[in-house]
């Protein structure tokens, strides 16, 4: 039996926050979308810096069984998707997450800011 979405989701979020990813947010798509349940969208300083956001979240959660079903745009570096089929992460540069606003796009989605203190 693999995670549950919620658990998953605060795992993605936690490993984040460990790589000292920055505006770390959860968006609820839970009734908006029948193609994921959260969404968990994060910005990272440099492209080498959203890779390390990037590998650390696969790391832990392969640590706990869950393996991504799909990895898109690691080779870049500016905009890494980690699809976990009921979670899907986002992983941005802050250039690229400003012009796509995903936050914006999901506007319907109820938010949760992930505090970076531990």
């Amino acid at each position: 039996m693999g995670l549950t979405p919620e658990k998953l989701v605060a795992l993605a979020t936690q490993s984040a926050k460990d790589k000292k990813a920055s505006h770390v947010v959860i968006l609820n798509l839970k009734g908006l979308s029948p193609m994921t349940d959260y969404f968990a969208i994060c910005s990272g300083e440099s492209e080498l810096h959203v890779r390390a956001i990037a590998n650390q979240i696969i790391e832990d959660l392969e640590q706990q069984g869950e393996s991504p079903w799909h990895v898109e745009g690691y080779s870049r570096g500016t905009w890494i998707l980690l699809d976990y089929v009921d979670v899907v992460v986002h992983v941005f540069s802050q250039k690229i997450r400003e012009y796509y606003a995903l936050e914006r796009l999901w506007g319907d989605a109820p938010v949760h800011r992930v505090s970076l203190e531990k």
